[in-house]
């Protein structure tokens, strides 16, 4: 299986109390982004996802198509499972806009998953209604930080994205 199913409701990860405190700090979530970002794609896919920065948190690799330019990127994400879908929360910090992987995402939903380095295939979609405010509480179980990014994202709603096993 290329992307370990992870349960928030029934799993939780070890020191998560320290990664909550840790990446709930402004410092916490620049590291996330600015270093996390660069370094956990290739930590990851030489280790066959063992190893990682955010090592107390269940990280994927979502491989996806450039809006504008049509190339490959790989972005690591927080993730959680829900039966055979993949949920991904588009918080980037609680920055006031998307993360660029969102609007390829949107782009070009084909996208491909793994959290050991054998990738497989998915269409993504924007969850909506009752399923997104039931992912979302999943989100926040998994990571209190999410409601704290949402406070800070006062001019957008943090999406939660669906990936569905194509």
């Amino acid at each position: 299986m290329a992307v370990r199913a992870f349960d928030p409701s029934h799993q939780q990860v070890p020191l998560k109390r320290i990664l909550d405190r840790i990446f709930k700090t402004h410092l916490g979530t620049w590291i996330a982004i600015h270093i996390g970002q660069r370094v956990d794609p290739y930590l990851m896919r030489a280790t066959g996802g063992r190893i990682r920065i955010s090592f107390t948190a269940p990280t994927i690799l979502l491989t996806h198509i450039g809006a504008k330019s049509g190339k490959r990127r790989t972005t690591p994400l927080l993730y959680f499972t829900a039966g055979d879908k993949v949920v991904l929360i588009v918080s980037k910090g609680g920055a006031p806009h998307h993360p660029a992987w969102y609007y390829n995402v949107k782009a070009h939903p084909e996208v491909e998953a793994s959290t050991d380095g054998r990738p497989e295939r998915y269409i993504a979609r924007e969850a909506e209604g009752d399923e997104r405010g039931r992912l979302w509480r999943l989100a926040t179980t998994l990571y209190s930080g999410f409601a704290d990014y949402q406070a800070r994202a006062t001019h957008r709603r943090i999406p939660v994205i669906v990936l569905e096993p194509v």
